[in-house]
């Protein structure tokens, strides 16, 4: 990925600010003593079972992304899964997501596997995580209908999910008739390109279309897509249950589907822009949303950064250990 250095500052600082933003909402009114009180008495060994459970987690997202992968060549997965925690590793310490894009060069550079075709089935993937969250959302709706208004972004959840439903299932929809009509969707875009594009530019945009829309190959029947949403949400529960274990760390307790609602919330406001690691965006709602479920703020507060935390550190470690080992370095341009 080749990006102007100005790009690079202009996404750093909207970022930034985006993170500092959400961070005074998360903190604002909080007693930091009695946050402290509530890390210091955390039983820590609770977090070992959540970090396991999470890491099952991300060896599903390693099949899932084998088996979006395969029309175009069979991967095993257990080739997969270091790829897939470089990724993470990119994601948590560069800006703009660019872990996504780390690691279909590191695939290409292993597989052959085309960027493009790459970056689709990734696109593929998180257009099913997003319905996958919103299905957690929407689950809960009822029920987060009668929850405090005041508890910050809850009171506007059953808005912005119903704008985020029309978002990405549109896209699924968009993807899905993409990948069952091929020729069809070929004909269309070479008529876009040739009326929209420079010519210069024009034989360039069409190979990386086509060797994207062959990214799309593994959703071309009901019976693959259906796979791919199943595993998505099979992803999403087992890291629900990392939630449900690092809880018991504290002193309260809330259902597992409030874990799920919380899980979406968190998730779908991390797809802002903000500081490398999510800083703030993760925090915020999850603290507002435990909050309006009466848990003191300063527990919900402990307990999402704690939270927080041991999903950042385990994988960007582990991530930074098979990037190194790759033989790549931190300055390294994204090509």
């Amino acid at each position: 990925m080749v990006e102007s250095d100005s790009m690079k500052r202009w996404q750093f600082w909207l970022g930034l600010l985006i993170s500092i933003v959400f961070l005074y909402l998360a903190l604002r009114g909080i007693d930091f003593s009695k946050v402290w009180v509530s890390l210091t008495t955390a039983q820590y060994l609770w977090l070992l079972p959540g970090i396991a459970v999470y890491f099952v987690a991300v060896w599903v997202r390693a099949w899932r992304w084998h088996y979006l992968i395969r029309p175009l060549k069979k991967v095993p997965t257990r080739r997969m899964f270091p790829i897939v925690t470089i990724g993470y590793m990119g994601n948590n310490i560069y800006p703009a997501r660019a872990g996504e894009l780390l690691r279909a060069v590191v695939l290409k550079k292993h597989e052959g596997v085309s960027i493009s075709a790459s970056l689709a089935t990734i696109i593929v993937e998180r257009i099913f995580d997003g319905v996958v969250m919103l299905a957690f959302v929407f689950l809960n709706l009822p029920e987060l209908a009668g929850l405090n208004k005041d508890s910050g972004f809850v009171g506007n959840i059953q808005e912005l999910s119903l704008w985020g439903a029309a978002a990405f299932i549109g896209a699924l929809l968009v993807f899905l008739l993409a990948a069952m009509f091929p020729q069809v969707t070929e004909r269309v875009v070479n008529v876009l390109i040739d009326r929209l594009v420079p010519l210069r530019w024009r034989e360039n945009i069409r190979t990386f279309t086509n060797r994207f829309l062959s990214g799309l190959e593994s959703l071309r029947s009901p019976q693959e897509a259906l796979m791919v949403f199943l595993t998505s949400a099979l992803i999403w529960l087992l890291e629900t249950g990392k939630y449900w274990f690092v809880m018991h760390a504290f002193s309260f307790e809330v259902s597992f589907f409030t874990l799920m609602l919380m899980n979406g919330i968190v998730n779908l406001a991390t797809t802002l822009p903000s500081a490398p690691g999510y800083v703030g965006t993760f925090d915020a709602p999850g603290i507002a949303l435990l909050t309006a479920y009466g848990v003191p703020g300063a527990i919900a507060t402990g307990y999402t950064l704690v939270l927080h935390m041991a999903l950042w550190v385990p994988i960007t470690a582990l991530g930074a250990y098979y990037f190194t080992r790759e033989g790549l370095k931190w300055g390294d341009k994204i090509e």
